[in-house]
């Protein structure tokens, strides 16, 4: 222990030889303030050690925690704490290369020869987890200097340094840059050898001689960066053992012609590479570049069709890069379409679980490659439970991994070689798991939605249990019973079992209920045609008096809807007339102003006779219109208050000019989803969610304000995109349709009557009749707002249904 827990202060001493020599009057002083510095060192690293194993004991995933209280351990030689340390990090995370080779380095330390197998295999787990050429080189030093069998070379120490040597050369061989240290220490290891065989024993020197050459051809064959000084090395001991060859010539002409071809092939491929090479290895780049520079490397390779170089290459990377998320998926996707299943396919999915657990895709891939490897369902059902304690971005990453859970178990038990122990019970569990996980954050979702269609279908097929089934959809109303497509499902299952009356009665429960969009009116619609096709005529006669009130009313609601959209309209246009106006007349006297005394007296003169036609036209318009304004004046008497609750304030006007529509929208979404999912355009300077005016929920529908066109654009290229669940309709708003629809609603001039048959607006015929004769200006109606909005509904849902004999005639006389 003494090596690794004196060693900060020895090389802190070789550093400063000032310190070498002392004075004997001040040695005693500086003797003691350097104790006194110790103490307070060892005092402070107490207190690091209790905070951070209070930290630890909280919090277990801090990754920079377990490094610096591992040092600590290290530093104040707490043996056991130390190994316990160790051990608690590396079951969370895997440790690097360099922690591997001071963690054996440190237990070889404290053991002899003959605990040598603890240390083996700490080695062993360490290569394991990451391929590092210096940790393969520490572990093949370390088994020649310390096993017994190989120290001896005996028979099956040799054997075992050999196996050994061969894994080596199958996990780092390939690497280009590194990968000539382990072929020369393999070399060196079998020359050794040779060394020791007695030169009497002809025929085992020879073996040993066909040996070292056999390892000289291969490493000759594989591109490095050391080629040219292999092919010297060899050549200089093919003379050693008699062969007259040049050892001073570079030329491969001087060996045979099959080593040679391979030595050239070889050489090719490395000059092919070491542009590449050169950019992995750089040192003054970004970390992003470098990145970059695999990503690029890894398409060369794979051009090639050559597996084990792409994965030698893919280990590199993640070597460099162990949290990247995109390089794991990228490995694991590679290694699937190549090798399918297998051992080594699980293993790296068994390490990207450990670098990324917050990855949902790695671990619901993880999942179906032990299936595809027969594994075992302990084993699966392990790492099913390990994935749900680990935390995600998303609920649909945990939804995915239990719908995964449950199609692993479906098949095994639809099959013939299921396990006798899996019965349906098992999907029926996770089935309730994710349903109580998941249902409360993902209420009124497609996925939400899915997972119980897919279990309701399942209760049937595998359950036989019609009840279950049933029970499944009645849950799933319960909390989503405003999601037209849940009881569209739920009847759609009734009526594939010709189960009749059970969807009639279904139609009975929903027909009335209030969905979002036209999802009332297409449930009205959907049980008139359930009827033509499975009822008898009774049944459609009793679904018509139920549904035509319910249509009607609907429609009634539309009507409000869209006529307060239109009144809207009318005033935004007369406050741009108004103030178009208003600035006019401020231009126009100050030109009047600039006007000679002599103009000034006769543009005044015009203005004043015209003021006086103007206001016996007006007067007379007023009269043929005063029954009309007199209904307004009541009408506004009675229903005042109403109008200052539904419309205390003024709504702001926007102009939609840089505005994207936003349609298909989770009722669940708020501001700040839609402010997350354009964060990557930028540019967001309003959102507006449209609500349903009497439940107050979403409608589905919202218009995001963008700063500019650039912004806008980018936010319309992602239409199609997923959020909270939904795929969403994303198109620019067009203000010039609605600003052209409503000018020429009330555009100047234009006949009134006609105006009222296209747009339904609540202008009477007297006064567009007047209008027509008398070529006078159109006057705005102020009461139309009010006779718009006075509606209400009769029946059994009374919340669109004129409040007055009169309004309901003037809607009627509109429809006719």
């Amino acid at each position: 222990m003494e090596e690794f827990e004196k060693s900060p202060v020895g090389e802190d001493t070789e550093m400063d030889g000032s310190d070498t020599v002392e004075n004997p009057k001040t040695s005693p002083k500086s003797s003691s303030d350097s104790e006194s510095s110790d103490s307070e060192d060892e005092a402070n690293q107490k207190e690091q050690l209790l905070t951070l194993e209070y930290e630890l004991s909280t919090n277990p995933s801090n990754y920079d925690a377990h490094v610096l209280y591992i040092k600590l351990l290290r530093r104040s030689g707490e043996i056991e704490k130390l190994r316990e340390a160790r051990e608690n990090m590396n079951a969370l995370f895997p440790l690097s290369p360099e922690m591997w080779i001071e963690w054996a380095k440190d237990e070889a330390s404290l053991l002899n020869d003959s605990n040598f197998e603890s240390v083996d295999k700490l080695y062993e787990r360490g290569i394991s987890e990451y391929l590092s050429i210096p940790l393969w080189c520490e572990y093949l030093n370390y088994v020649q200097e310390h096993d017994p069998k190989v120290r001896d070379c005996s028979a099956d120490g040799i054997s075992k340094a050999r196996n050994l040597f061969e894994r080596a050369v199958t996990a780092a061989a390939l690497h280009v840059s590194q990968g000539s240290l382990i072929w020369d220490s393999y070399t060196r290891f079998e020359q050794a050898i040779l060394l020791t065989i007695d030169p009497s024993d002809v025929q085992a020197k020879e073996k040993q001689v066909q040996r070292i050459r056999s390892i000289f051809h291969r490493y000759l064959s594989i591109p490095h960066a050391n080629l040219k000084s292999t092919l010297l090395a060899y050549k200089a001991w093919e003379v050693e053992q008699g062969n007259s060859l040049d050892a001073e010539s570079s030329n491969a002409l001087g060996i045979s012609s099959h080593v040679a071809s391979a030595y050239q092939k070889a050489e090719e491929m490395y000059n092919a590479r070491v542009h590449l090479e050169e950019q992995i290895t750089k040192q003054d780049v970004s970390e992003s570049e470098r990145f970059q520079h695999y990503m690029g490397y890894l398409d060369f390779e794979k051009s090639f069709g050559d597996p084990a170089r792409v994965q030698i290459l893919y280990e590199r990377a993640i070597t460099d890069f162990p949290v990247s998320s995109d390089l794991w998926l990228h490995y694991t996707r590679y290694l699937d379409k190549t090798l399918k299943a297998g051992n080594v396919v699980k293993d790296v999915y068994s390490r990207a679980t450990r670098s990324c657990p917050w990855v949902g895709e790695l671990w619901v891939r993880y999942l179906l490659c032990l299936e595809r490897g027969l594994a075992s369902e302990k084993e699966i059902s392990v790492a099913f439970e390990k994935s749900l304690k680990c935390t995600f971005s998303t609920l649909e990453e945990y939804l995915d991994l239990f719908i995964t859970r449950v199609d692993g178990l479906r098949r095994r038990i639809s099959s013939a070689s299921g396990d006798d122990v899996l019965n349906y019970s098992m999907i029926r569990e996770s089935f309730q798991r994710a349903a109580d996980y998941v249902s409360p954050h993902m209420k009124n979702t497609d996925g939400l939605l899915r997972l119980h269609a897919y279990w309701a279908r399942l209760e049937l097929k595998l359950g036989n249990d019609l009840n279950a089934s049933r029970g499944v959809w009645e849950s799933l109303l319960k909390s989503c019973g405003s999601m037209l497509e849940a009881w569209q499902s739920y009847i759609a299952m009734e009526i594939g079992l010709d189960h009749i009356n059970e969807a009639r009665a279904i139609y009975k429960r929903c027909y009335s209920k209030r969905f979002s969009g036209t999802g009332s009116e297409d449930i009205c619609h959907s049980w008139l045609r359930f009827e033509r096709e499975f009822g008898t005529l009774e049944d459609l006669n009793h679904a018509e008096q139920k549904v035509t009130p319910r249509l009607e009313e609907l429609q009634l609601f539309r009507l409000q809807q869209e006529s307060k959209c239109f009144t809207g309209a009318t005033d935004q246009r007369e406050q741009t007339l108004k103030k178009t106006t208003h600035e006019k007349r401020k231009s126009g006297s100050s030109a009047i102003d600039d006007q000679s005394p002599a103009k000034r007296q006769k543009h005044t003169s015009q203005n004043k006779k015209l003021h006086e036609k103007e206001k016996t036209q007006g007067l007379n318009l007023t009269e043929v219109n005063d029954g009309e304004e007199k209904k307004g004046k009541v009408e506004e008497q009675v229903n005042e208050k109403q109008m200052k609750d539904t419309n205390p304030t003024k709504p702001r006007l926007y102009t939609d000019k840089c505005t994207a529509f936003i349609s298909n929208l989770s009722i669940t979404a708020k501001d700040e989803d839609l402010h997350q999912f354009f964060s990557d355009v930028g540019g967001v300077t309003a959102i507006r969610i449209l609500l349903d005016k009497f439940t107050g929920k979403s409608r589905g529908l919202a218009y995001v304000d963008f700063e500019d066109d650039e912004h806008l654009a980018a936010a319309v290229a992602k239409n199609k995109q997923m959020l909270l669940g939904k795929k969403l309709s994303i198109a620019r708003s067009n203000p010039k349709q609605r600003k052209r629809e409503s000018f020429s609603t009330s555009a100047p001039g234009e006949d009134a009557s006609n105006q009222s048959g296209k747009h339904g607006s609540s202008v009477s015929k007297e006064s567009g009749e007047n209008s027509k004769g008398s070529k006078a200006p159109h006057v705005p109606q102020s009461t139309g707002r009010k006779r718009d909005e006075k509606i209400q509904l009769k029946g059994k849902n009374t919340f669109a249904v004129p409040r007055n004999k009169d309004v309901h005639e003037k809607l009627s006389f509109i429809f006719q």
